[in-house]
């Protein structure tokens, strides 16, 4: 079997400023093809908390939270080839984050039909492996732009 090729989503990891200004680190990108064939990408990223992301609470900002696994679900949704952008997005936070605490994303796209996909990203805490929040993605691929 051979490997995918990634150049389309690297490329647009590479061009992805809202995620570089955030600190967000590629850690894992990959395609994994299923019994029945199909093809369904899979990310993996790492952010570390850092002061201004820290709200009033003194825990991290849930939108920096959702930025990482938003993030994390573009990579995945669009590592099998197709242009691919959120068509909505849920997150559920289960435990507080703080100034310093590694976060790293991880992303299955579990299923495509159609145009449409549904993806999950689960955020843990680098230090215990505890679940900082789940986020579910429903992506929709489009037609990507001339010379884009």
């Amino acid at each position: 079997m051979t490997a995918p090729d990634l150049t389309h989503v690297r490329r647009m990891w590479e061009q992805d400023k809202a995620s570089a200004a955030l600190g967000i680190e590629l850690l894992d990108l990959d395609v994994e093809t299923t019994g029945s064939g199909r093809r369904l990408g899979r990310a993996r990223t790492r952010m570390t908390v850092t002061d201004v992301m820290v709200n009033g609470h003194a825990i991290a900002h849930g939108g920096y939270v959702f930025a990482l696994a938003d993030s994390t679900f573009a990579l995945a949704c669009n590592a099998t080839g197709r242009t691919t952008v959120a068509a909505s997005c849920d997150i559920t936070y289960l435990l507080p984050s703080h100034l310093g605490d590694v976060l790293v994303a991880t992303a299955v796209e579990r299923v495509t039909y159609g145009r449409s996909g549904i993806t999950d990203v689960t955020v843990c805490r680098a230090t215990d492996n505890a679940v900082v929040a789940e986020f579910r993605g429903h992506s929709r691929a489009v037609r990507p732009q001339p010379g884009r």
